[in-house]
């Protein structure tokens, strides 16, 4: 999930005025969402996936709970960013959810809407995606902890976590310089954090609502 500032921003904040802004945003993003993103972390589910004895079931019952976050998020969220994030289709994630959901044999329930705010602006559906993204970075980690079922083993039910293979790390560098020259644009740093922590906790009570089929 969301990570630290680069020694590269760091080491160039004396000398450029907006990297000092911007690492100073993506410092109190990471900083006021930090609650939040540990109570997501602390439920059930979420460690499931992280046991060294993950269950198949377990697996499922977390991608079945992820289909419908970055379904909502590609319903809701993507239109209202289009010409804002420019790579924005390249980031849908519900095809490889289904891809991995067929493998195994799991037939996917009838998909809920995680977000359930109405009028939505850019910054705060920035904050949103922001917390998508960063899970598929985190996806990384967990991929090598899931792959070690040996039903998992090879390439195939591993296409979420995989994200965007080895380009993962370059497509979260890409959206945190533009969340931050959008930022340091138009001035809405406190509607981003608000849309961020309002995405972690509404995948919060997703998750706690949902037992495992």
């Amino acid at each position: 999930m969301p990570g630290g500032i680069s020694k590269i921003v760091i080491l160039s904040m004396s000398t450029n005025p907006t990297s000092l802004l911007s690492s100073h945003f993506l410092n109190d993003l990471k900083n006021q969402t930090a609650d939040s993103h540990k109570n997501l972390e602390s439920l059930p589910v979420s460690a499931s996936i992280l046991s060294p004895d993950m269950k198949i079931e377990d697996y499922c019952h977390y991608l079945n709970l992820m289909h419908d976050v970055h379904k909502s998020t590609e319903e809701v969220i993507f239109p209202l960013l289009t010409g804002i994030v420019a790579d924005l289709e390249h980031r849908k994630k519900t095809p490889l959810i289904e891809e991995d959901l067929s493998f195994l044999n799991y037939n996917k329930r009838v998909s809920e809407n995680v977000f359930q705010i109405t009028a939505i602006s850019v910054p705060f559906a920035l904050g949103i995606l922001y917390v998508i993204e960063g899970s598929t970075l985190g996806g990384r980690f967990i991929l090598k902890n899931v792959s070690a079922n040996p039903k998992l083993s090879g390439n195939e039910g591993v296409s979420y976590f995989n994200g965007y293979g080895d380009k993962t790390g370059s497509y979260w560098k890409n959206f945190l310089n533009m969340l931050s020259e959008y930022e340091n644009t138009n001035n809405c740093a406190e509607e981003i954090i608000e849309g961020a922590v309002y995405a972690f906790d509404s995948i919060y009570n997703h998750f706690g609502s949902r037992q495992k089929e």
